[in-house]
């Protein structure tokens, strides 16, 4: 039976992302259950970050990551990350990280720090959307639902949130209508995060692999828990422009332009409240109808 955590969740969320230095560019994490036994895939793209970072000199920024999902985690598990130290320049430095578990690798990436420089901006203006007050929340959500979804499954996604999720455009889950393939989303941390930057940065690489990947689903009246599908993560990057603070709504507006071969492409952008353009995601996600 499924347990919630019954202390403080996001100082949690904050342990299990720091990691544990066990050898020189190597590090262990704890995995965290959210209810699928599978290790979820925002988890190894916060942690695979906080790795690098660790072998980071101060001065420096994360500024992208591009990953690839090899395999399911086991949420049972620990996660061990290997880094690379491929380059460290003047203005950026680049790290390779593999994550392993049970001695094979299930997540490879990339990570690039940048020196703060000054240059030309702009940005793409943030849609005019509802903001989050009055929205309902997940874990309201799930209790709505809660007789359609399994007891085992349930009780997990019942417990409190290190990061609270407000949907502005839902999809009935269990009874999803075809939308335009659009979605947007309001997003937080429930209370103060330390103010450090590569924090807030793992911390929003966590978070932006909820939600992505069943856009390109929206269009075909289908979802993560529609029986038909089998539906994963296959990669992720994001890029980080400007400075934001997780502990405030973030607007995270995801559309996708594409779908074709059992796949579908996912894009990305994460705004302040006042329409600032912090991140910028991509990800392309398995979406298999299943044989009857």
């Amino acid at each position: 039976m499924a347990v919630c955590y019954d202390g403080n969740v996001l100082e949690e969320l904050l342990r299990l992302l720091k990691l544990e230095k066990i050898e020189e560019n190597i590090f262990r994490g704890e995995s965290q259950d959210l209810g699928f036994g599978n290790v979820f895939g925002g988890q190894v793209v916060g942690q695979a970050l906080s790795a690098t970072s660790r072998t980071i000199a101060s001065g420096f920024q994360a500024h992208s990551l591009h990953g690839y999902f090899m395999l399911a985690g086991d949420a049972s598990k620990p996660i061990v990350y290997t880094v690379d130290c491929i380059r460290d320049g003047k203005s950026f430095v680049t790290r390779r990280v593999v994550a392993v578990q049970n001695g094979r690798a299930i997540f490879s990436a990339t990570a690039s720090f940048h020196k703060n420089e000054q240059g030309y901006e702009h940005q793409t203006a943030m849609p005019d959307i509802k903001g989050p007050e009055g929205l309902e929340n997940e874990v309201e959500m799930v209790t709505r639902l809660s007789d359609k979804i399994p007891l085992e499954i349930r009780e997990k996604l019942l417990c409190k949130k290190p990061i609270e999720i407000r949907v502005v455009n839902p999809i009935n889950p269990f009874s999803p209508k075809a939308m335009p393939p659009e979605k947007y989303v309001w997003f937080r941390a429930i209370d103060k995060i330390p103010n450090d930057s590569a924090i807030h940065r793992y911390m929003l690489a966590y978070a932006s692999d909820f939600h992505l990947v069943g856009t390109a689903l929206y269009p075909h009246g289908r979802t993560f828990w529609s029986s038909d599908m089998q539906v994963a993560s296959l990669d992720h990057s994001i890029w980080f422009h400007r400075e934001f603070q997780m502990d405030d709504w973030l607007l995270y507006v995801m559309k996708s332009p594409n779908a074709a071969k059992a796949r579908g492409l996912n894009i990305g952008s994460i705004f302040t409240r006042k329409g600032v353009l912090v991140a910028s995601v991509a990800q392309e996600g398995l979406m298999r109808p299943l044989k009857k």
